[in-house]
């Protein structure tokens, strides 16, 4: 009996990967559970659960749909005309690669699930409009920025914003390593810890199996609008892992855990070093931190592993 009820409390405090079979993920808790979003392809649906073992099985709730070429959506909370709002960022096309572009909503009211009102172009260039993917938007300093992936060069811009559906002022590209992959840059995403703001971003083409995870860092009191604020961390922060049958992670995110004391990434990978776009899933671990206060390498898990419930999480 002992040793039963050992191993239920072990099932109890652990989750298994991948919690969603898609890729490009975003990842929250608030409203007292964890929040979802994949990309879906003609979509923007939202997973919600108080576990995150209660994410795998949860039922979507559609926010839009209607599109093509639906990619990597995020919310995130900010000050809007009417209050504290929601915001969904997310891509779409009238059926060409190219004519990717970014697109926004606001929800009616300060809840995550919505509803939200019409979707509307968000645009990423005073003079011209090119390719944008992968909006990403972060607060510091009392103002707010926004980061995206765009040509030319399919690389790293961010910009000032007016308010959550407008930019201003001049975009601007900050350069960052492929680690040997010279095609993409794309999927920013902002973490302030400790004093240092990390941009960190996925480096290679997502079908490859040497897709990956870099950063570069500034101190949290200098301009995240130049260039020479931030600095290079010359190794991936997450990359393949042969042992552990994980190829090509990346497209990340980050969220802390229901008591606010952990931090957590969340990625997709894949289990086959094909090249390949197919087979990407959702996975999320602990991320941690070291006496310096720079983020660990994260080495992703193999499928199926047992990986503690983040701190707070009612299993």
């Amino acid at each position: 009996m002992a040793l039963l009820s050992g191993s239920a409390l072990s099932a109890a405090e652990t989750f298994q990967n991948p919690i969603n079979p898609s890729a490009d993920p975003w990842m929250g808790y608030a409203e007292g559970e964890y929040h979802l979003a994949t990309t879906q392809g003609n979509c923007v649906k939202l997973w919600s659960a108080k576990s995150i073992k209660g994410l795998k099985d949860a039922k979507p709730l559609m926010i839009w749909q209607r599109g093509i070429g639906v990619w990597a959506a995020e919310f995130h909370r900010l000050q809007g005309k009417g209050g504290m709002r929601w915001y969904c960022y997310f891509t779409k096309t009238d059926g060409e690669d190219v004519k990717h572009r970014m697109f926004v909503m606001e929800s009616k009211t300060d809840s995550i699930k919505g509803p939200y009102g019409e979707a509307k172009q968000l645009a990423t260039d005073p003079k011209n409009e090119f390719y944008a993917i992968d909006g990403n938007v972060f607060e510091h300093g009392g103002k707010t920025y926004f980061l995206w992936a765009g040509h030319p060069g399919h690389v790293l811009y961010i910009s000032r914003m007016k308010d959550p559906m407008t930019l201003t002022g001049d975009r601007v590209n900050i350069p960052a390593s492929g680690f040997g992959c010279p095609e993409v840059r794309e999927g920013p995403y902002v973490l302030e810890h400790g004093g240092r703001l990390f941009l960190t971003y996925s480096a290679c083409d997502t079908g490859k199996p040497d897709y990956k995870v870099g950063y570069l860092w500034a101190n949290a009191k200098s301009d995240p609008m130049k260039v020479a604020s931030w600095t290079q961390q010359e190794q991936p922060l997450l990359e393949r892992a042969d042992a552990n049958g994980v190829f090509g992670p990346g497209h990340h995110g980050f969220f802390t855990s229901p008591d606010g004391k952990e931090d957590w990434i969340v990625y997709h990978g894949k289990t086959t070093s094909d090249y390949t776009y197919r087979g990407r899933s959702t996975r999320a671990q602990k991320l941690e931190w070291d006496e310096k206060g720079f983020p660990k390498k994260v080495v992703p898990l193999a499928l199926g592993s047992e990986v503690a419930l983040p701190a707070g999480d009612p299993g």
